[in-house]
C-alpha cells in the first residue's frame, strides 16, 4: 500500500524530479519513493521529539512559578 502524500510529492516535483533521484541514489535508496517516505517519517519523529522538549519545558517553567508562590516572604 502507498502513501498517497508521497505519491502526490513526487508528481508535483517537475523539473527537481532529477536532482532529488540524484540524491536518493547517492544516498543508498533504491528509489525516490523509499526516500521521500524515510525523509517524511524523520520530519515526524522530529516534531515529535521538538514537541515532547517543549512540553518538558513548559513544565519545569510551571514547577518554578509554583515553588515562587509558596514563599511568603517576596
Amino acid at each position: 500500500m502507498q502513501n498517497q502524500e508521497i505519491i502526490k510529492i513526487i508528481e508535483n516535483l517537475k523539473g527537481r524530479r532529477g536532482y532529488e533521484e540524484k540524491k536518493a541514489t547517492k544516498l543508498g535508496f533504491t528509489s525516490l519513493y523509499a526516500y521521500f517516505e524515510d525523509k517524511i517519517s524523520k520530519e515526524k519523529q522530529a516534531l515529535e521529539k521538538q514537541k515532547k522538549e517543549l512540553e518538558k519545558v513548559n513544565f519545569e517553567r510551571d514547577t518554578k512559578k509554583e515553588k515562587k508562590k509558596g514563599c511568603s516572604c517576596c
